[in-house]
């Protein structure tokens, strides 16, 4: 198992140097839109009914709207929509809302809302993908770098953490592996990062330092941290319900695509609002 998540990752991440380095947009694009499409195809499969063909039309749907979104931003020379803003708005409230909501039921049972649940990913797997898209073509290929590994430090610093000291659950019927302390970990690692990183022309932690300043900079990086666990929480109550480990077994030694971006697609639409991506 070690091995296969050790190959998978190295070959994601290939790929993902691969399309980064190629001076036309449309390869990091494609990447982004193929995996948003395979996310929602995971998660719809979790929140509907076993068998139902939806999770493969949504999936599909959000893969083709987002590249012709991309068409038109790149052709119109915009890269900034009401509807991207919107649906990040959107993800944002049903994160504070009926996300936390759900999360502090913990009924894992049976599924529950499968429409309104199915309806929210597309909501915010568009809206992600809209945002890391934004930010590609307005800032490059670094600030979105330094805004994913927002998240993958929340990630890293809560698990080995967690395994080091954890010794209070943080949500066990949810997800019984989780501590407080390894949340902890994370929180105080994201804030690490943005402020260091917030030193470096560029870079998301600098663009959040420029809108807020110093003390709402410490502020939201604390919020983003929180975000990132509850976007993990969130699937393990989606997962637990639908009865099953991993939302698919896509990448060998990970499960699926959904189980790697759980966490990103709760922070990111929040970041891309708080670094101006609301301009109605």
């Amino acid at each position: 198992m070690l091995k296969h998540r050790i190959l998978t990752a190295i070959v994601l991440l290939v790929i993902l140097a691969s399309v980064l380095s190629v001076s036309s947009p449309w390869p990091f694009l494609g990447f982004l839109a193929i995996t948003c499409g395979l996310a929602g195809w995971e998660w719809t499969r979790i929140t509907l009914e076993p068998g139902s063909a939806m999770p493969s039309v949504l999936g599909t749907i959000i893969s083709i709207v987002a590249l012709a979104q991309a068409y038109l931003w790149i052709n119109q020379g915009s890269n900034s929509t009401v509807l991207v803003q919107l649906c990040a708005v959107l993800s944002v409230y049903f994160w504070l809302t009926a996300v936390s909501r759900a999360l502090y039921q913990a009924q894992v049972i049976s599924r529950t809302a499968p429409f309104a649940w199915s309806s929210f990913a597309l909501i915010t797997l568009f809206a992600t993908w809209g945002a890391l898209t934004d930010r590609f073509l307005e800032h490059g290929v670094f600030y979105v770098i330094s805004l994913l590994i927002v998240v993958w430090v929340a990630d890293i610093a809560a698990y080995f953490a967690g395994r080091a000291l954890g010794r209070h659950k943080l949500a066990p019927a949810i997800s019984p592996g989780k501590t407080r302390e390894g949340a902890v970990a994370g929180i105080v690692g994201v804030l690490i990062w943005v402020l260091i990183s917030a030193q470096w022309q560029g870079s998301f932690g600098a663009d959040l330092m420029h809108h807020w300043g110093l003390v709402g900079t410490i502020f939201l990086a604390i919020l983003l941290a929180i975000f990132s666990i509850v976007g993990d929480l969130f699937e393990s109550l989606l997962k637990r319900r639908a009865g099953v480990k991993d939302s698919s077994q896509l990448l060998p030694g990970h499960g699926g695509v959904y189980d790697r971006i759980d966490a990103v697609v709760a922070v990111v639409p929040l970041a891309y609002l708080l670094t101006g991506g609301w301009k109605l």
